[in-house]
């Protein structure tokens, strides 16, 4: 009887290893975070990050001056010293840069807080890192808004970014380098295409920068931190003023660039920023997360995702590493944390595995259903696709007509929810939806979903069109609602309900005056934006709270006028 027990167990056993569930990979942005892993610990408030070309990555320390040579698994080795390094709140030794010719002229970059009071740029050897050449100084310092972030654009320039130094007048002042981005040579001299003739600013207007990256097409994007409302990601371009002090968020002033994605500082507080496979990723300091943003082909961003959410605590640097791993350092021992035993630590990502030899593509996206047509817009929904390595994002195709006419692409999603906008009125438009997975593989298509615009004049002239700003697990942001007057005449006045789902509820809005009946939100214009010249728009926006787990937005919006 005990002989016969015993294959009986271990077949018993392994019953449960077969059927045991597969551990799905958590992808995003083409990284697999459910397999990310602490690689470098013991570091004391890690603050810049830059590779050499033996893929081993150099490591600023902000309170000790040291530069630090780590690789994954080993000790961190110190190979220089910044001198004259003073470090006092959120000051001291913060950016780092290689040069993009290091295995030609061995440069490193590095930005401090220096005893002479002053913000600086010095350049090294590790070779003879005693001999340290300043290549620009005289940027205003103070205990807190320092910037500090440095990186090699695309065109080989530096780009320096400046914090206003606690002197909100800075970030307007042209002649003063605070509260800018910066554009000089590798030698600090001042390149004859930067916008404003004899000068290293690049944009100005900010508060207090500490992220730089390009995307695949050299458009450049910034972290900044907000005062105490609205942390931003923004698209830099060359002269653009960023509003900083006179606004802070989405701002409506034309003579100010307005942010690509915004969250509350709670959120937030973001200061590394990288970029890989379409995605931008912002390292979270009080938000203590990782936040991935999606671009679509026009630079805008998609619906941010959260990634390494408390889990490792306050998140400083992020960088896309030469061995194809996402990597980022956390700043638990900066005065603002709760440090564990191994910190400062580095952690890294994995890309999603097997996408190099996957060629299974994800199913077809399911459900596909519109809501919230109007004169010039509709939000598509549908259930998600499955895949074997993750799925990392969705096309929206759109084709004109009832019926005949080709499909093409007008957008992308990292969630399944697109919001198409400047339709025409009284038009019928047919809508597919494709997944594509972390290796580039299609699905097949979803189910086609036809829709007709109303009329431009149906209502009062009045159409909305909502966008979803941000997401987070218990709530979001929807802005700009745009309201737009298609009429001939101008309006006196407009009103705009939608419809919340179960459970959500409206905690804030701007630029309307929002008021609730069970689920249905009437917004109505303040004193400023009422009248609208024929074919003139404004904007207005609030922010909402709902269940865990809950994904929905509002729908059904509608715009009446006078």
């Amino acid at each position: 009887m005990r002989a016969r027990a015993v294959p009986a167990l271990i077949m018993a056993l392994l019953a449960l290893v077969i059927h045991a569930p597969e551990a799905r990979a958590q992808v995003t942005g083409g990284f697999d975070f459910s397999r990310a892993e602490v690689s470098v610990t013991g570091l004391q408030v890690p603050w810049g990050l830059a590779f050499l070309p033996d893929g081993s990555a150099l490591v600023s320390e902000r309170n000790t001056g040291r530069i630090l040579q780590v690789r994954p698994g080993q000790p961190p080795a110190q190979v220089a010293t910044v001198s004259g390094v003073s470090a006092s709140g959120e000051s001291g030794l913060l950016g780092i840069a290689v040069s993009p010719a290091y295995a030609e002229d061995g440069w490193v970059y590095a930005y401090f807080t220096s005893t002479s009071g002053d913000n600086r740029l010095v350049r090294l050897r590790l070779s003879a890192p005693p001999t340290q050449t300043v290549i620009f100084s005289g940027v205003p310092s103070a205990a807190i808004h320092d910037g500090g972030r440095i990186a090699f654009g695309p065109d080989g320039m530096l780009y320096v970014a400046t914090g206003d130094a606690g002197v909100t007048g800075n970030a307007q002042n042209l002649d003063s380098p605070a509260g800018k981005i910066l554009r000089m040579t590798p030698t600090g001299g001042i390149p004859s295409d930067n916008p404003f003739p004899g000068s290293r600013v690049w944009s100005y207007g900010h508060r207090n920068v500490q992220g730089l990256t390009w995307d695949s097409q050299g458009r450049m994007y910034a972290t900044e931190f907000g005062q105490n409302t609205w942390d931003e990601v923004n698209r830099i371009v060359a002269g653009g003023n960023y509003g900083w002090p006179t606004c802070e968020g989405q701002c409506g002033n034309t003579s100010f660039r307005s942010p690509i994605v915004t969250w509350t500082t709670a959120q937030a507080s973001p200061s590394g920023l990288a970029y890989a496979n379409g995605t931008l990723f912002a390292a979270a300091l009080r938000g203590q997360r990782l936040w991935t943003v999606p671009l679509n082909d026009d630079g805008t961003a998609g619906t941010p995702l959260a990634e390494l959410q408390s889990g490792y605590g306050r998140l400083r640097a992020v960088a896309a590493g030469p061995d194809g791993w996402l990597w980022v350092t956390t700043s638990n021992r900066d005065g603002r944390g709760t440090p564990a035993a191994q910190d400062d630590r580095i952690i890294r990502i994995p890309p999603a595995t097997g996408a190099e030899d996957d060629t299974t593509p994800p199913t077809a996206p399911g459900g596909l259903a519109a809501s919230g047509t109007t004169a010039t817009g509709t939000t598509l929904t549908w259930t998600a696709s499955a895949d074997d390595t993750g799925v990392t994002g969705y096309g929206i195709l759109r084709a004109p007509g009832t019926s005949g006419g080709a499909f093409t692409q007008v957008g992308t999603s990292a969630t399944t929810s697109y919001t198409d906008t400047g339709l025409t009125a009284t038009t019928a438009y047919r809508y597919q939806v494709r997944a594509r997975d972390a290796a580039g593989n299609l699905s097949p298509v979803s189910g086609t979903v036809t829709v007709t615009t109303s009329g431009g004049g149906a209502t009062g002239g009045c159409t909305v069109t909502p966008a979803t700003q941000t997401q987070w697990g218990g709530g979001y942001v929807i802005q700009p609602v745009t309201v737009a007057n298609t009429g001939t005449s101008a309006t006196t006045g407009w009103t705009v309900t939608f419809t919340l789902p179960s459970g959500h509820t409206v905690t804030g809005s701007w630029n309307a005056t929002l008021t609730s009946s069970g689920r249905t939100v009437t917004a109505r214009n303040t004193g400023h934006n009422g009248t609208l010249a024929a074919g003139q728009s404004t904007t207005f926006g609030f922010q909402a709270t709902r269940p865990g787990g809950d994904t929905q937005t509002p729908s059904g919006y509608l715009c009446t006028s006078p």
